[in-house]
């Protein structure tokens, strides 16, 4: 029976979003514009499924590229159709990935409770230490190939292998000698039980090839699969697709924008939608109605994107679904002396306009050091502001320890997790052990570095509390494999420790604990989702290579500006968008311009200011300056090419008319 919220949810379709929440059987395309409502259609469509099937066992296989996406996609089914989530799985291609290789990994030599290396500074490692062994097995290897990285990486992404990579060179000889380093740095990971991201995609998709048996279970149990901003799939991922569906799997549903390709650097290609379009035939269906962005927004997108060539042949414009509103919804600032009087303006515009709702403004850029010298200004003028990135790994002493912990519980000869372990549990008791000498009783010994660890605490403290942590860390940990218990009893220890500390120092956010409270609220946060994906089925080895996929960023304070750059906001609305940065070599990019009018990477530039301006719901605040870093710099050709400036050789470009007005309205 279908809940209330499922109810309002499919009434509230349009007439071209309902046909495609209907879809059944067969390939479908659907070319869905930013803001209209593609997320709500996709979500309806994978509910109305699972409602309708209520008495089979077949499951749902949704794949997007972010997991708080998939999370909130998953929240929303769960709300449409509860008691259903079992027969759905909705993560990232390579989530997925992890968990067909925890399956059925060992067919291809890969222990199931693999670490994940989402780090370059691990990765590098890796390659170093592959490096120095490859040198001796092959006289042209050298230290110079130790910043191979990018180009395994790359291999990887194209799913070439270590035996197939020299063939992938002009130069025999080069290529020969990468063909070295790439298998002992593949034999390195190996040896650390652990894989890169790239690693994740190329053996699943080896596996798949090598044994067709697994291909087939897994197309009878995923009848459907959806795939969510399939623009910016790359050639593994796209091949990952086309080795689980083979010639007889048919129920491929994707949602793309081809304005929205602007991960070229990671493999994205206008020719992905041409490649789907030529192996599976699909049926295509637009959904081109804005629902976010003003009408006068919706139209400088439409202005500014149709100097495109590289997009589908019959593309519709966006269409407002909203209608004009009399306030300013566009706003060109005007001319700044350079950057630095560019961020203080805009900082000060935020601080006029906004500052009592901040959590409303995102500052976007093309680049991150433009968003730096934003936050500059924005602190200057007493405004929070945070730039929001990616963060893989936790930095407060209390969770660097809990983290460590249960690596090391669950790869018992790691050297490294054992010296984090040491080093934070000394800062956090001053009780001190050596992780040489924990090494050292290794040697000869069935015993992992946990287990001595704890058997040297318990011989060397007499402390209490310590005595409490071995045992707790012994009955959970090493005896057993409750790691959720251990990780309670943890977070209870850590806030022992501030309570005491409050009563020890008049400043209760000592080194120790910066940052503990958004670290702990993170941590409970990636437990909880971790436990509603997998239920029961949770295992430590799970668990950590959840975490190791996830980023560790908390959620934005209360009343703060976010700086984004362009690539980091795809996805995501913000009532208003302040785009700074507007002029030739940062926005369009400099090695664009060195490319051509006409090239691949202005083409990308174009649709990395398109997705910018298409994120905001109420207003759109633009910038630019006339020198950055010293240099003098031409306004971008974007704001000519979306109407906002005259053409660089006509008087009215020269004379900055729009600049001198502050704000306008598009003219039709």
């Amino acid at each position: 029976m279908r809940t209330k919220e499922f109810i309002e949810a499919w009434e509230a379709l349009s007439p071209i979003q309902r046909q495609v929440a209907e879809w059944g059987e067969n390939p479908l395309l659907v070319l869905a514009g930013p803001g209209s409502g593609k997320t709500k259609v996709l979500t309806c469509r994978i509910a109305r499924i699972l409602e309708s099937s209520r008495d089979k066992n077949f499951r749902i296989l949704g794949l997007t590229f972010t997991n708080k996406a998939a999370d909130e996609m998953r929240d929303r089914v769960t709300t449409f159709i509860p008691g259903q989530e079992n027969r759905l799985f909705l993560g990232t291609f390579h989530s997925f990935c992890a968990d067909v290789l925890r399956q059925h990994g060992t067919h291809l030599g890969i222990n199931p409770n693999f670490q994940i290396y989402s780090q370059d500074i691990d990765l590098q490692a890796v390659l170093s230490e592959a490096v120095d062994k490859a040198k001796k097995m092959c006289a042209e290897v050298s230290d110079l190939d130790k910043k191979r990285l990018p180009v395994i990486q790359r291999l990887k992404s194209l799913l070439i292998s270590p035996e197939q990579s020299s063939e992938a060179f002009q130069d025999e000889k080069l290529g020969k000698r990468i063909a070295v380093v790439y298998s002992a740095y593949e034999a390195e990971l190996c040896k650390r039980n652990a894989l890169d991201f790239n690693s994740l995609l190329l053996k699943t998709h080896q596996l798949l090839a090598k044994f067709p048996a697994f291909a087939k279970r897994y197309r009878l149990v995923y009848s459907y699969i959806c795939i969510d901003e399939f623009q910016d799939t790359n050639e593994a991922q796209y091949g990952l697709i086309r080795a689980l569906t083979g010639d007889q799997h048919r129920n491929v549903f994707i949602v793309a924008d081809d304005d929205q390709i602007i991960y070229q650097w990671n493999g994205a290609s206008h020719e992905r939608l041409k490649e789907f379009i030529k192996d599976y035939s699909p049926m295509v269906l637009q959904l081109p109605m804005n629902y976010r962005c003003p009408p006068d927004i919706v139209e400088l997108a439409n202005n500014l994107i149709r100097h495109n060539f590289l997009r589908t042949s019959d593309k519709k414009p966006l269409e407002a679904f909203r209608h004009s509103v009399e306030k300013e919804t566009v706003r060109l600032l005007p001319c700044f002396p350079d950057f630095e009087t560019e961020a203080a303006g805009v900082a000060s515009d935020i601080k006029k306009l906004h500052s009592g709702h901040l959590g409303s403004v995102v500052v976007l850029a093309r680049n991150r050091r433009l968003l730096e010298g934003v936050e500059r200004a924005l602190l200057k003028e007493k405004l929070s502001a945070a730039i929001s990135q990616r963060k893989d790994e936790f930095e407060s002493t209390p969770f660097i320890w809990l983290h460590s912990i249960l690596r090391l519980a669950n790869d018992g000869q790691n050297r490294s997790y054992l010296e984090a372990v040491c080093g934070s549990f000394a800062q956090l008791t001053q009780v001190e052990i050596n992780a040489e000498e924990v090494v050292s009783q290794a040697q000869g010994s069935p015993l992992g570095y946990l287990h001595l660890w704890l058997r040297l605490l318990n011989q060397t403290s007499e402390n209490g509390l310590v005595s409490k942590i071995v045992s707790e860390a012994s009955r959970t940990l090493v005896r057993g494999r409750d790691f959720q218990a251990f990780s309670r009893f943890a977070l209870a220890w850590f806030d022992e420790l501030i309570q005491l500390q409050r009563h020890q120092s008049e400043d209760p956010y000592m080194e120790t604990f910066a940052r503990f409270h958004e670290e702990r609220e993170v941590w409970e946060e990636l437990m909880t989702e971790s436990k509603r994906i997998f239920g029961e089925e949770l295992t430590l080895e799970t668990f950590l290579q959840e975490l190791q996929m996830r980023s560790k960023e908390p959620s934005p304070k209360p009343n703060t500006a976010l700086l984004m750059t362009i690539h980091g906001a795809k996805g995501k609305e913000f009532d208003h968008v302040y785009l700074v940065g507007l002029v030739e070599d940062e926005l369009p990019s400099f090695q664009s311009k060195q490319r051509g009018d006409n090239s691949l990477e202005m083409e990308e530039e174009r649709r990395n200011c398109f997705v910018a301006i298409t994120r905001t719901i109420q207003t759109l605040t633009l910038s630019y300056a006339k020198k950055y870093r010293g240099w003098p710099k031409e306004p971008s050709r974007f704001l000519s090419q979306m109407g906002i400036l005259g053409s660089k050789s006509s008087e009215e470009g020269k004379n900055g008319k729009y600049q001198e007005a502050m704000s306008f309205t598009v003219a039709h």
